[in-house]
């Protein structure tokens, strides 16, 4: 026993030979069923009855009500629910649309397209963001991390749901990337992640303690631009729309867990699962958000490593909302790279090589985990992550202190 834990702590056992097989066969095997799925759907439907691409065709039907000149309608459940059916079929699941205003922009744009082809150029695009922005947090031309990255799980969670998780995490990565040489530039990112506004929460929090208040700026300026944009391309009827539909996805979406309780990763749904009531879900979450939120000032505000608290920042993000799906976990990739890079350059302290290694799996396996065991096994797993850092953090900084 003492052999074994003492091998996860040091990381031996996750040698370069067994991440290249790892990742091949996770590569190869959703390649697999990525072809079959498709080879097998009767026109746009798989052969269990979803739309390929499924969450994206709530994307293209509400871009097709704006090209109608219809807005408002992707935020009325009947009005979304019937486009589905009238583009997909009668026997369409339905997919709501959750998102802000101003991403109804963008989702005009790709219904110009048929729908194939936006799907493939909506993934195709972002993907390609995904992996230019990993590239840059790891800092090496090494092919195997061009293929950690591409194997990532929760790359092919995103890519079979048509989600937006790969513009997500590029989003971030370059927003943190950016903070130093070209600050407005990642106001200007962090502000364009308002689309997600789930997790918005900490980053202004970061951003204050680490005195980067022009990049705070930036993102403040471009969310109200946003805004302004949004307002004089739709009206303001369009927020009146939106503000009603936020009832309808936390009473229908989150708090009912009609999206699949096993799908959420975070506190809200563990209670959830474990039948607990909505206050104890929200009070637990607001507990563990308050906490993270505390801790993440406390890092930006000393004297930790960047890619530490870049890392810190992107899985907190995760941990501090209650709606945090499987494909968003995309998220943890940059955090992996970041972290990765800086143990390669300071090394690596006791456990994080194995840690990093579950944060990489977890994505895979959580799914399945959670519908056997009531446990959405990313959550411990990024709380531990989490406190790693912060353990490694204080040690650095205790010492800094004894030697100055």
């Amino acid at each position: 026993m003492g052999a074994f834990l003492n091998t996860l702590s040091t990381g031996g056992w996750l040698t370069r030979e067994r991440m290249r097989l790892v990742a091949l066969a996770v590569l190869v095997a959703s390649a697999i069923g990525a072809i079959y799925l498709i080879a097998t759907a009767d026109g746009l439907i798989d052969r269990f009855g979803h739309p390929i691409g499924t969450d994206f065709t709530n994307v293209y039907a509400a871009g097709t009500y704006v090209l109608e000149g219809l807005p408002s309608a992707p935020f009325d459940p009947k009005l979304q629910y019937a486009r589905e059916l009238a583009i997909f079929g009668a026997a369409t699941p339905f997919y709501g649309w959750h998102y802000p205003p101003f991403f109804l922009g963008l989702a005009a744009l790709l219904a110009l397209l048929p729908y194939p082809l936006a799907l493939a150029l909506w993934q195709g695009v972002t993907l390609a963001l995904y992996l230019w922005a990993m590239r840059a947090v790891v800092g090496t031309n090494d092919r195997l991390w061009l293929l950690l990255a591409l194997a990532f799980p929760a790359v092919f969670i995103n890519l079979g749901h048509g989600h937006n998780g790969f513009l997500t995490a590029a989003l971030f990565a370059a927003a943190l990337l950016a903070l130093d040489r070209k600050p407005v530039l990642a106001g200007i990112l962090f502000g364009c992640l308002a689309y997600k506004p789930q997790f918005g929460l900490l980053i202004p929090l970061a951003l204050a303690a680490d005195g980067r208040w022009r990049t705070f700026a930036a993102a403040a300026a471009t969310v109200v631009l946003c805004v302004l944009a949004t307002t004089l391309a739709f009206g303001l009827d369009i927020w009146l729309a939106f503000l009603d539909s936020t009832d309808f996805t936390r009473t229908v979406i989150l708090e009912s867990g009609d999206t699949g309780w096993y799908k959420i990763q975070s506190v809200f749904s563990w209670v959830r699962m474990w039948g607990g009531p909505v206050t104890l879900a929200y009070t637990l979450q607001g507990a563990v958000t308050l906490v993270v939120a505390a801790a993440l000032i406390w890092l930006w505000r000393g004297n930790a490593s960047f890619p530490r608290k870049a890392a810190a920042l992107l899985i907190g993000t995760l941990l501090a909302t209650p709606y945090s799906l499987d494909y968003d976990l995309m998220l943890l990739a940059p955090a992996i790279g970041f972290l990765a890079a800086d143990g390669f350059a300071r090394g690596f302290g006791s456990y994080e090589k194995s840690l990093l290694a579950i944060l990489w799996i977890v994505p895979l396996i959580t799914r399945a985990i959670a519908e056997a065991t009531l446990i959405p096994l990313a959550v411990p797993a990024m709380l531990c992550a989490f406190v790693m850092i912060l353990l490694r953090s204080n040690a650095a900084r205790t010492k800094s202190a004894a030697t100055g």
